[in-house]
This record gives structure tokens, sequence and C-alpha cells, in this order.
């Protein structure tokens, strides 16, 4: 008679001895890579269990992607520390856990007073097999029409409310963070001059369109999906 397996136990949090840290269902977790020199995993538990006996543990994680990871790449706005929530699970040994992390909403992100090694952010869920992207589109800001990436600074007009990039409206980021104040060409006393002289006259809402969006999906590249 063939020997039967002895039942799993569910786990509400379980004790890393090798981190001395303790988990839990819904912690944002660094997990070491299969890959030698690339850095580590980011991954949401989202079930523990252990053999009968409360060893072997094992983790179901829900696995973010870094940028570089999707289909697409990495794109200009995205941030040094942006992961995408993936529909990509797996079932995964706790001891290639190297310890917690914190995933924060976009909102929260941008809130934060100084950035920890151990910090992201997600403001998308990821596809993994058709590299769509939920929400598919964000708003853009500047001339150049781009999302919001917070590694970098950014200036508003104080009449439109317009965000720009120093470097798009012809400054420095050192000559931008001494600005007292700061009106976009399209607000600039000099220009709104030359617009009465032209008998022309122009809403505040036609200057700042925030409607404007960036469809995010791209299916330029190859990828491969990350191993289990």
């Amino acid at each position: 008679m063939p020997k039967q397996k002895a039942p799993k136990k569910q786990l509400k949090s379980y004790k890393l001895n090798h981190i001395n840290r303790t988990i839990q269902e819904g912690d944002a977790v660094l997990m070491r890579s299969s890959e030698p020199g690339k850095p580590s995993y980011v991954a949401r538990i989202e079930a523990i269990e252990t053999g009968a006996r409360g060893s072997h543990a094992r983790v179901r994680v829900r696995w973010y992607y870094r940028p570089e990871e999707s289909i697409g790449g990495r794109r200009q706005f995205h941030g040094a520390k942006e992961v995408f929530l993936s529909d990509h699970y797996d079932l995964q040994s706790a001891d290639t856990i190297q310890g917690k992390c914190k995933v924060h909403s976009f909102s929260s992100y941008t809130k934060l007073d100084s950035v920890r090694n151990d910090d992201f952010f997600c403001r998308f869920e990821y596809n993994s097999a058709t590299g769509a992207f939920n929400p598919d589109r964000v708003a853009v800001f500047c001339k150049c029409e781009m999302p919001y990436n917070p590694d970098d600074l950014m200036v508003q007009c104080e009449d439109c409310s317009e965000w720009f990039h120093p470097s798009c409206i012809g400054t420095t980021i050192e000559a931008a963070k001494k600005l007292d104040h700061f009106y976009c060409q399209e607000c600039s006393p000099e220009q709104q001059d030359l617009d009465n002289s032209n008998s022309t006259s122009k809403k505040s809402d036609d200057k700042v369109k925030t409607k404007r969006s960036l469809e995010v999906t791209k299916t330029r590249n190859k990828h491969t999906k990350r191993s289990g």
C-alpha cells in the first residue's frame, strides 16, 4: 500500500530563523534571485504552509515585476523603485526569503521624506502573458507629455498648475530648486501681454489638459517569464 503524504499545515505567520523575522500573509518580501548578480525579487506572500511537524516551510507568493522584466521594458517615466503587481504566482521555499520590504502606493511613496533600500512603489497591475497593464493609461505632464516619475524634480506653474521638468523649460535642476515663483511660457506676464495685444484670450482649462494620458502597454520587446 503506497505511503500517504503527510498533510500540510496552513499558517497565518511563521518565524524565519535565518533572518530572525516573522512573516505573515500580505507581507512584501525580498527573495533570493535564481540568477547570480541579479537584484532580489520582490513578492507578496499569499499563503504559508509547512509539513505536519512544522518543518519545510513554503510560501505561496505573487510576484512583483520590475519594469525591465516586463514586455515593454523600462521606460523614461518608470521610477528606480517601481514594481508592477503581476498575475504570476509561485510556491517557494521560505528559505529563499532574504528580508521584508514595503511596497507603497504611488501616492504614499511620493510623500515619503526619505526612501530606504527596502521601499518600493506600485501603480500598475501587470499581465505577465500579454504585457497588459491596469490601468492601461496614465496622466501626462509637461511639454514632453510624459507620466510623472517620482525620481525627477518638477516645478509647478503658479497660474495654470501644470508641472514641468527643468530641462523642458530651459533651466537646470539646481536653478529650479532656487525658484520662489514660476510661470510657464503660456502664463508668463510677457506672453499674456502678447495675447492681449493680439485680442486673443485663452481659458485656463485650455492650458491644462488634465485628461491627457499615455497608453502604457507596449509589445515591442520579448521577455522571459520568471522561473519559479
